[in-house]
């Protein structure tokens, strides 16, 4: 006699009964434990491979953002660079224009004083001689 035991979707195994004492008879299931062995290991192996490729993703995300990092701190120091040129150059006009007011300072002080000295008004005058 024989018991039809149900394994998975659809398949059966027949198993014999000894119906003297009505026990079932060990049957050799190495070719099921391959199989099993088989899908296990494809399991694993897909786990791992989700496993590598989240690791990878994670990888690639991070080095995504120091890229950004990198590329931003890159156009900050550029705009930096070209801020210190304008300025070094309006400092060379500012002193630029400086020397040049200097300049046209000391032409008008020596004119000034030209002007004095040629104006009997800013003439110094000797007041002990006038007094006595």
């Amino acid at each position: 006699m024989h018991v039809s035991k149900t394994l998975k979707k659809g398949s059966t195994m027949e198993l014999p009964l000894d119906e003297e004492d009505g026990t079932f008879t060990n049957i050799s299931l190495a070719d099921d434990s391959e199989h099993l062995s088989g899908i296990l290991s494809s399991k694993v192996e897909r786990a791992h491979s989700t496993m590598m490729n989240a690791d990878m993703d994670a990888v690639e995300a991070e080095n995504q953002v120091e890229l950004e990092e990198k590329t931003r701190l890159i156009n900050q120091v550029l705009e930096l660079q070209h801020t210190l040129e304008d300025l070094s150059a309006r400092v060379d006009a500012v002193k630029e224009e400086n020397l040049k007011l200097k300049s046209e300072n000391q032409v008008l002080g020596q004119y000034i004083e030209n002007l004095m000295s040629a104006s009997s008004v800013f003439q110094t005058t000797d007041t002990k001689s006038k007094r006595k």
